[in-house]
């Protein structure tokens, strides 16, 4: 899978004209061919040299694990053995700018992670390594396929730091956003990151309008250090400099995603300190009470916990959104299904 400027060029080594890259793209991304022979207004000879090189589908579905609100997660097989995890969620609330009547895919951008956050699933066994462009598109059309559904939003919160694989991350939204490709619009895509802070300035500078969301989960290096080891490379300083950066380029409110996990970061002083972080760049807080994830010791605070928490952030004006997270029953944490099925434990 290749863009299109890649394919006229790859096209014009074989002799080919430069329309074929449009025949190519239309086959591929709106009649969603499932494999080179399907091109039949192709050379048989193109198709068959290009089958050899570029396959189609380099992921196969091994498994669904469908949730009681509707919440599917899909277990994917890559061509190298490895496996990666998607999440669709239906009727999501508009966290992220997106209509709650739409369908919003959680995309993976690595095999495991490197970045070691305390409490995600896709770091446990470490990093393995990045995945393609055109293995990150195709989780897109694969769960459009298997739930017949369209997709319409898109986060990056799946497993891996996609500002890791930053190269592989620009070309996939070249094929998700544009005309030739999937079509979906650069303001209903959510790439989240851990604060890496040299790779968020150079996202600002991208032309698609993106919106951003930051791991944050401690809203002090002390904290966060306890949480995030990247912070002791980017500290909290750092980092929201950078989000002024970035505000000065894109036009949309970023979001800090905050895990709420008891006795760590959930105290009402903790929220007083995340107010004026997240006024300091016009943020919305997103909290998450903590997912649980098997071989890892953090505690879910209560919901009255939760609650009081949210409300420190609102009376001081921040907009805050307790989200009772979707697909708790199927394991939904980042990483989570993967790791039972390489485990042999699924």
């Amino acid at each position: 899978m290749l863009t299109q400027s890649q394919l006229v060029e790859l096209l014009a080594d074989h002799g080919q004209p430069s329309y074929r890259a449009t025949q190519i793209l239309d086959w591929i991304f709106k009649k969603r061919a499932k494999s080179w022979d399907e091109m039949t207004n192709l050379p048989e000879s193109l198709r068959e040299d290009l089958a050899g090189k570029y396959p189609l589908r380099p992921l196969k579905h091994t498994l669904t694990k469908g949730s009681k609100d509707t919440t599917r997660k899909f277990l994917l097989e890559l061509g190298d053995g490895r496996y990666i995890e998607t999440v669709l969620i239906p009727a999501s609330p508009a966290l992220y700018g997106e209509r709650s009547d739409r369908h919003t895919l959680c995309v993976s951008s690595q095999i495991g992670c490197a970045y070691g956050c305390k409490f995600c699933a896709s770091g446990l066994d470490g990093f393995t390594r990045n995945l393609s462009a055109a293995e990150i598109v195709s989780q897109i059309i694969l769960a459009e396929e298997l739930s017949g559904e369209k997709v319409n939003n898109l986060v990056f919160m799946g497993m891996g730091e996609p500002l890791a694989n930053f190269k592989n991350l620009c070309v996939a939204l070249e094929m998700i956003t544009s005309d030739w490709g999937l079509k979906i619009g650069g303001r209903r895509i959510t790439v989240s990151t851990s604060g890496l802070v040299p790779q968020i300035k150079n996202l600002a500078e991208l032309p698609q309008q993106i919106r951003l969301a930051i791991s944050l989960h401690g809203p002090d290096d002390e904290t966060r250090d306890k949480i995030m080891p990247v912070n002791r490379k980017f500290p909290v300083g750092e980092l929201f400099g950078a989000l002024r950066v970035w505000n000065s380029k894109k036009n949309q409110k970023i979001t800090l995603e905050y895990i709420l996990i008891d006795g760590i970061n959930a105290d009402p002083e903790h929220a007083m300190i995340l107010a004026k972080r997240a006024a300091s760049i016009k943020a919305k807080v997103n909290l998450i009470p903590y997912n649980k994830v098997e071989g890892l010791e953090w505690v879910r605070p209560s919901d009255t916990a939760c609650r009081k928490f949210q409300n420190v952030l609102t009376q001081a004006g921040i907009s805050a959104t307790l989200r009772l997270e979707k697909g708790h029953d199927i394991d939904a944490a980042c990483g989570q299904l993967r790791l039972k099925k390489e485990k042999g434990t699924l």
